[in-house]
């Protein structure tokens, strides 16, 4: 087999969607399994949805997410440029000679004809399909035209009779009848190629053996293979992916907060995480492994793992994946990441609790960056708290019994001149030991007088720590007061 070649080949209209990464990462995986090339493509043909720094966004996602190109607009290559619009020119010849082969034709219907028969179609229950009108027009009157600098589409000139065939490497074999072919504009009146024309013709020329793409092409494949039959040019194999769906019924939106890999960035999802979780969806690797590195999802990926049915892009696996990978990170990557959190929740404050200490007791509690200022911001506001928080069955201690354990404790603190997390500790529990009081019948409500919570990163000691010694004891004086 010669080598294998796939692309990706994006839009630059904007951030980039999960399910274009993940078509990335199946093309950039079966290339690298095959010890082939992965080409990048950016396909900008349609001015009109072109966002400005759009194509830099997808240099810098498929970088982060660990996917580097052989061949594209920023590295170069023997079948450049790869930037459609580049191009332009390449395209109209190849067109013209469809023309010649009666494969395509000039079409001189304007915007108006064509919705008024759309509205006839639609009033007739129809889906509405060109009628073939210009391609009835004979040579002489074509030429008229054309001399006359009437605007003109190129339209494929697709069969309506019998059906095409193919295969593709996921769904099997695909039929459909001619009868419901368009004819696709090939070129548009501004001259540039449409997407699916271009597509092909850029395709063939940068060699591309593995076509792999979304299943909304399965229909639209048909008359791509038409195309590269009237060039005589040889078909590549196409692996089309199942859907990447929020649940059953819905797609990922915009509106949700879910459709773009710089959502979960921006919420603090970790790329690895995310890629390998990516990679599941719609994909088994035919064991139950779950966590993979690039190079072992390169060494698992099969095209036989790919399932037919739309992928369910679950957050709550991504977040349950993406906490496994925050515990396993070096803690000073860890506290890298987490840092800029801090200075959000912490931001204004005068003195701010030990980030090296804080993250130590955060590490393990942390599945997503975005909830660490809403977890830790009880160390700058005291929240409100009902003084059924002392309650414990198991430590028995209640908003009874809780005045006695703070009135014990409050000196002790108060005397502790060296305020580190070592010496509260120590002088705290030889208090405890001294007065006969079990340990938890202090400890318990010391936490809760101090921070509001039944639940927090870190006990007594800790939070003690990390709020100093005047806040501490002015948080233990308010809550000894509502204990009245």
């Amino acid at each position: 087999m010669s080598e294998v070649r796939t692309r990706f080949a994006p839009s630059p209209t904007g951030f980039m969607h999960l399910g274009g990464v993940r078509t990335a990462l199946y093309a950039y995986l079966f290339a690298r399994k095959n010890r082939g090339k992965f080409i990048l493509r950016i396909e900008d043909t349609d001015q009109e949805r072109f966002v400005p720094g759009a194509t830099e966004v997808i240099y810098d996602t498929l970088r982060a997410c660990g996917m580097q190109w052989d061949e594209g607009p920023d590295v170069g290559g023997p079948c450049g440029p790869y930037i459609q619009s580049e191009r332009k020119d390449l395209y109209l010849p190849y067109a013209e000679e469809l023309i010649e082969k009666g494969k395509a034709y000039y079409c001189f219907c304007t915007k108006e004809e064509l919705d008024e028969r759309r509205k006839e179609a639609e009033s007739r229950g129809e889906t509405f399909k060109y009628d073939k009108h210009c391609l009835r027009l004979d040579r002489a009157e074509v030429q008229r035209r054309l001399d006359a600098g009437m605007p003109y589409v190129i339209r494929q000139n697709a069969p309506t009779e019998g059906e095409s065939r193919y295969n593709d490497m996921v769904f099997g074999e695909i039929s459909m009848p001619n009868d419901t072919l368009d004819d696709m504009v090939l070129i548009k009146q501004d001259g540039m190629p449409t997407y699916n024309f271009a597509n092909v013709i850029d395709d063939h020329l940068m060699g591309i053996t593995h076509v792999i793409r979304g299943m909304e092409y399965l229909s639209s494949t048909p008359k791509y293979n038409l195309l590269y039959e009237a060039f005589g040019w040889e078909i590549p194999k196409y692996i089309h992916l199942p859907t990447v769906m929020r649940d059953a019924t819905h797609k990922l939106s915009k509106r949700d907060g879910d459709a773009y890999y710089s959502d979960f960035i921006d919420k603090g999802y970790l790329t690895e995480a995310l890629i390998n979780y990516l990679a599941l969806v719609g994909w088994n690797p035919g064991d139950d492994r779950e966590f993979f590195t690039m190079d072992e999802l390169i060494e698992a990926f099969d095209v036989k793992g790919i399932n037919k049915a739309p992928g369910i892009f679950d957050v709550n696996k991504l977040t349950w994946f993406n906490a496994n990978y925050i515990r396993e990170m070096p803690f000073e990557d860890y506290l890298k990441k987490v840092t800029p959190w801090f200075d959000k929740a912490f931001d204004g404050m005068e003195k701010k609790p030990d980030y090296r200490r804080l993250a130590e007791l955060m590490q393990g509690r942390t599945e997503v960056f975005s909830r660490v200022p809403e977890m830790v911001s009880f160390l700058r506001d005291m929240p409100a708290f009902d003084n059924e928080l002392y309650f414990n069955k198991k430590m028995k201690t209640s908003a009874e019994t809780a005045p006695q354990a703070l009135d014990m404790v409050r000196p002790v603190l108060e005397a502790v001149s060296d305020w580190t997390e070592s010496e509260i500790h120590d002088r705290v529990m030889e208090a405890i030991a001294a007065s006969g009081m079990k340990n938890g019948a202090v400890l318990w409500p010391l936490r809760i007088a101090i921070s509001g919570l039944a639940n927090t990163p870190g006990g007594a000691f800790e939070i003690a720590y990390l709020l100093g010694k005047e806040e501490t004891l002015r948080r233990l004086d308010a809550s000894r007061k509502r204990l009245a």
